[in-house]
């Protein structure tokens, strides 16, 4: 059974960076064919993709936030974090980990989501 367990902080200053990490068990990260993505849903609104790191580490991200996002991972501790830079209140969401087959494929494994706010 694969797990995923969203950490960070839950208040973030305007301007600052977030940075959020998601811990895999259950399962190795490094396994063909998977990408581990990170998708958030700000409050009233539907999910939105943000980007995500695939089994060899390749990483996409969403057009709208590629500019102020990046995603890695540590293998050795079977985890992948995301930061995004400059945040606005804007960024204010609950923040998800997910896993997929590949890169199209419907997720099939969540983290129970974190809530973020920035605020001031």
């Amino acid at each position: 059974q694969v797990q995923l367990q969203e950490s960070g902080p839950g208040l973030v200053k305007p301007s600052q960076s977030l940075s959020l990490t998601c811990t895999v068990s259950g399962g190795s990260i490094t396994i063909n064919y998977y990408y581990w993505s990170w998708i958030r849903q700000p409050p009233g609104k539907g999910l939105e993709w943000i980007g995500d790191i695939d089994y060899r580490g390749t990483t996409a991200y969403s057009p709208s936030l590629k500019s102020r996002t990046s995603i890695s991972r540590d293998t050795s501790k079977n985890q992948f974090t995301l930061q995004l830079s400059s945040v606005t209140p804007e960024d204010t969401a609950v923040y998800y980990c997910a896993r997929s087959r590949d890169a199209l494929g419907e997720y099939d494994y969540w983290g129970q989501g974190t809530q973020v706010t920035v605020s001031s």
